[in-house]
């Protein structure tokens, strides 16, 4: 059997402001992620995703970026960033890093340099054009921008101050060649890249069509003719320099257009947010799409359910505010299931969603408009604040609770302790010192996958759904591990004979319960 280092690592999904600050800024960095490595391969880490830490007028919190060679302050130093790939490495981790390659920011050089005339060399860096066609912009409203200087508008999918690259120019490949090899040389080990199939590699074409109910039908701004010919050729090159990991981030709910970026030539996995994102608890409709992925999308499937860009799954799915029973079985089936687990932050102690009680509390720009938009719509300030927090990325950017003082955030001199007590409630110092916690359930289940190649690399030999009892068996050359996750009511089961991994024999399984059982075939 072929080893693949991705396929038997669980990643760690790191939001870089929020997770450990050592200089007491209000801001997490570099040299507070290296003091918490220790943590995290006590965890069973193998791999981290880091979201974007370059200079950034953090319009969007660093997706906006001004230089993709360089450290932002905030963060510390290059030399930070040496010292953290170092002491990752030597602790068995991988790296893998945010890179945003559909737009930059305007404060980028090669922007400043594009809207100073018609003519200058920067210009088919971007996309201007002297009349906007319909394409609206992700954060909603128009997706083109007047710029007096020149007279034309400019191109940008989502915020105006994120600029979408003109794909259409072959020296924009080459220069992202060359931003990829500067981290490469860096030491990393392999990139996500955001909102990847946005590309625009057709340039400006028809108008897209509008439906009955008034809403945009994005056929033309989105997975554009030629997009996975890029990709693929992005993906060449990283490869040309070793075993690394290429992940995507494929905005669709269509498994048939996610599968187009995902295989041997293209992407190694693409997001799947069908299941990572699904909204309320449901059991069957988890079971449907772990099914789908395997049927319709080739190749292993990511395992989530949390981001930086969503509600945490703990929220979503308990039947209490904090329904740890519920979110142990939930870790249980996205470590054990057939694909590459991506944990993030917080949520292996439990922590929940973040609620404002103030607009001036909401950092994220996707909040923001909603609340200007709610209120341009006639809502209530209250109501208008209700639809923010319920569109609000910060619910869960919120900082890292290690102790009951915890305080690092993502906007300088910002009061996390005051909008978020919740630090006092649940953090690591509390979760370490309980056995039954689900941070020691976490590292349980962590291990467990380290060590079992049928969970590594295992295919499915069964897949099936009882009254919300998820089973599954997986295999690897003559041996198989049974795995029984069951979210509703108790039920009656039959064990095969075997070494208990979780669990323990008993003739039925109650709810929220898993049993994991190892045998020879």
């Amino acid at each position: 059997m072929k080893t693949i280092w991705w396929k038997e690592t669980v990643f760690y999904e790191l939001y870089m402001p929020s997770f450990c600050d050592s200089n007491n800024d209000g801001i997490g960095d570099f040299r507070g992620i290296t003091q918490k490595l220790g943590y995290l391969a006590d965890l069973g880490i193998k791999g981290i995703w880091l979201t974007p830490f370059y200079p950034s007028p953090k319009v969007d919190n660093g997706y906006d970026v001004s230089d993709y060679c360089g450290i932002d302050s905030d963060y510390g130093t290059m030399d930070d960033f040496s010292d953290f790939i170092n002491k990752a490495h030597s602790l068995g981790i991988k790296v893998i890093v945010d890179i945003v390659i559909n737009h930059t920011s305007d404060k980028h050089p090669w922007f400043i340099e594009s809207r100073k005339s018609k003519d200058n060399p920067y210009r088919d860096y971007y996309i201007w054009r002297s009349a906007p066609n319909n394409w609206e912009s992700f954060f909603s409203g128009s997706a083109w921008e007047f710029d007096v200087a020149t007279g034309e508008y400019y191109y940008h999918k989502f915020a105006k101050e994120q600029v979408d690259l003109n794909w259409t120019n072959p020296k924009i490949l080459a220069e992202v060649k060359a931003i990829l090899k500067f981290w490469l040389d860096a030491g990393v080990d392999g990139f996500r890249f955001d909102v990847i199939n946005y590309l625009t590699c057709a340039g400006i074409t028809a108008d897209n069509p509008v439906n009955e109910q008034g809403e945009q039908e994005h056929q033309n701004d989105i997975n554009q003719q030629g997009v996975a010919s890029v990709i693929g050729e992005i993906c060449e090159y990283v490869r040309s320099f070793g075993a690394l990991f290429t992940v995507g981030e494929v905005g669709s709910d269509k498994l048939a257009v996610l599968k187009n970026y995902q295989g041997e030539s293209l992407l190694d996995v693409v997001f799947n947010f069908n299941l990572g994102s699904v909204k309320d608890f449901d059991s069957r409709l988890i079971f449907n799409e772990i099914r789908n992925m395997e049927t319709e999308l080739p190749g292993f499937p990511t395992l989530f359910f949390s981001s930086h860009d969503m509600s945490r799954y703990i929220s979503r799915f308990g039947e209490t505010e904090r329904d740890i029973e519920r979110a142990k079985a939930v870790a249980a089936l996205m470590l054990c299931l057939k694909g590459i687990p991506f944990i993030y932050f917080g949520d292996e102690i439990g922590m929940t969603d973040l609620n404002v009680d103030s607009i001036n509390d909401i950092n994220d720009i996707q909040g923001r408009n909603n609340f200007v938009t709610a209120i341009r719509d006639g809502k209530s300030p209250e109501q208008a604040l209700e639809i923010a927090n319920r569109n609000n990325r910060d619910k869960s950017r919120s900082p890292m609770q290690w102790n009951a003082a915890s305080g690092a955030g993502f906007t300088k001199g910002r009061n996390w302790l005051k909008i978020n007590p919740n630090h006092a409630i649940v953090n690591v110092e509390t979760e370490k010192a309980n056995a039954a916690s689900l941070l020691n359930c976490y590292k349980k289940l962590i291990n467990l996958r380290n060590t079992e190649s049928c969970l590594m690399y295992g295919e499915y030999q069964e897949l099936t759904y009882t009254d919300g009892l998820i089973k599954f068996v997986r295999k690897v050359v003559s041996e198989e591990i049974v795995v029984f996750v069951n979210f509703d009511r108790e039920q009656k089961i039959e064990l095969p004979a075997g070494e208990f991994l979780l669990g323990k024999f008993c003739q039925s399984i109650k709810k929220n319960e898993v049993i994991a059982i190892k045998r020879q075939c």
